[in-house]
């Protein structure tokens, strides 16, 4: 029987091990929301700087409710494999830079971040952990974990008043603040938390904190992008086979790995560059890019690949139907972008099928079909207004006209996964915060396609005004979803696909 990973000699010599001795380096960064997907990018990048560049820039990991994270990581010291399946082969690498996990322990979390020695404090709480109304772009008042917070200001247990009551103790001891560095997938990330925090400040504590927080503390935007599946009994198993130790926190992901962060921290940051993290003084559209490219196509083929039984991505791209619509999807997407220096928009499409059809990696359909409500706003609807934006026709005979139809046909099979059931019956659970909400709304309806999409039109605060109230928005989503509901899903992703030839992605110069 395999020992535990709590150790780097009980590791076999054939596995890549960190280039630093972890005990020499003190802890300079908190991370609030440590899943698979930090493990996999930021803590393997941070990794990769304490190795060439040293310093006191390891990670106290929070997990803000579940236990097993730190269960795992805890027994380990902090140590776990971290498998990088190519398509050929697959590596393993044990990271060190994570020192220790604080799991469900609000007060515990609140003293790490007021330590003095935290300097940098980096989040993955996805859009609904962090109780930011995005139209207000201040805290949501319907959250009762922002509404607790603002009661008892003192004793917080959210991510807005985790990070604000730190700042004030740092205020009040004369501390210097912490740089905070939002990498979840949203537009905007670093300003969208700096106006909730703000806010937050300025309902619990007042204007002297708020206007304290907006002159002092930097919040950077980032685009972070690395495939990361859930680990698997294979992943543990694999890990195992590869370490010599029994790894409960292994994880595995694909070989691409990107970040690009606005460089602004006042108070320090770890060498990510020796990483490959790139530094730029807008990430604005980088972050569009991805977004309406990678995660826009992501949860197209999330619907319709998981609809029609493709139970991973690789699957999704073996079928020749949804692998065009893919590519469709990817050529309207780039056609709304604006050249960006260092990158070919031909090439980055390219990769992501490359990436897309990676035979390694499991990366399953309905993991990337959760939370729709809060991914479709910035990765569909946001590029369907830009179509208008751009000037181009959302009806008629003009040719363009179809830049939208993309964007229609992801919607409505969104709402057709909503319906909580495949094709043969067979039922499944919606993952999403509003879920309740949407299974409210559309209760009793049956199988119409039309009162179905005047029903999701209808729910507050999600589809914009602008495309419910177009027609031929609404005419594409009818026609795909009264498919979908009348002959199957199968047979509406293969009419989709069959009504335009391949489409070359357009070229950006």
């Amino acid at each position: 029987m395999s020992t535990r990973l709590d150790a780097l000699n009980r590791v076999n010599k054939s596995v890549q091990l960190p280039g630093y001795v972890p005990e020499e380096h003190q802890v300079g960064i908190v991370h609030i929301g440590l899943g698979a997907f930090h493990r996999a990018h930021q803590a393997v990048m941070t990794d990769d700087a304490l190795a060439h560049h040293g310093g006191d820039w390891r990670i106290i990991g929070v997990s803000l409710r579940s236990k097993t994270v730190a269960t795992e990581l805890n027994t380990q010291n902090g140590l776990f494999t971290l498998l990088e399946r190519g398509a050929e082969n697959t590596s393993a690498r044990i990271i060190a830079s994570i020192q220790k996990v604080i799991a469900a322990e609000p007060a515990a979390t609140l003293a790490i971040l007021c330590e003095p020695a935290v300097r940098v404090v980096t989040l993955t709480v996805t859009e609904a952990g962090y109780g930011i109304d995005r139209e207000t772009r201040l805290p949501d008042m319907s959250n009762t974990v922002v509404l607790a917070d603002l009661a008892n200001p003192d004793s917080p247990v959210g991510v807005l008043g985790l990070l604000v009551a730190s700042l004030d103790q740092r205020r009040l001891s004369e501390v210097a603040p912490f740089t905070v560095l939002s990498c979840d997938n949203l537009p905007e990330n670093g300003s969208l938390l700096r106006d909730g925090v703000v806010g937050f400040a300025q309902s619990a504590y007042g204007n002297e904190l708020a206007e304290w927080i907006e002159k002092n503390v930097a919040f950077p935007c980032s685009m972070v992008d690395r495939i990361t599946p859930a680990p698997t009994s294979e992943t543990y198993a694999q890990a195992t086979r590869l370490t010599g130790c029994n790894d409960k926190a292994a994880i595995e992901t694909e070989a691409f790995s990107q970040w690009i962060i606005e460089d602004s921290f006042p108070s320090g940051r770890p060498k990510w560059e020796a990483g490959g993290a790139i530094f730029v003084d807008d990430v604005t559209a980088y972050e569009r890019m991805k977004l309406t490219m990678l995660n826009g196509s992501h949860s197209m083929l999330a619907y319709s690949g998981f609809l029609t039984g493709n139970l991973f991505v690789r699957d999704v791209m073996r079928d020749k139907h949804l692998a065009r619509l893919v590519q469709r999807h990817l050529h309207t997407a780039a056609s709304l972008l604006h050249p960006l220096p260092r990158i070919n928009y031909n090439e980055y499409a390219e990769a992501l099928t490359v990436r897309f059809s990676n035979p390694a990696i499991a990366h399953q359909t309905f993991q990337i079909a959760s939370d729709a409500t809060q991914k479709l706003p910035q990765r569909i609807f946001q590029p369907a207004l830009d179509v208008s934006r751009a000037e181009f026709s959302f009806g008629g005979n003009d040719d363009r006209a179809m830049s939208v139809r993309p964007f229609a046909f992801a919607t409505a099979m969104w709402m057709r996964f909503c319906l909580q059931q495949h094709d043969d019956g067979t039922r499944y659970e919606l993952q999403d915060p509003r879920a309740g909400e949407i299974t409210s709304s559309i209760k009793g309806i049956g199988s119409d396609a039309s009162l179905l999409s005047e029903a999701f039109h209808a729910i507050p605060n999600l589809i914009p005004k602008v495309l419910s109230q177009n027609d031929y928005w609404r005419e594409c989503i009818a026609e795909v979803l009264s498919l979908a509901m009348s002959e199957g899903c199968i047979a509406a992703t293969k009419n989709e696909a069959q009504l335009y030839g391949d489409l070359p992605i357009i070229k950006i110069d």
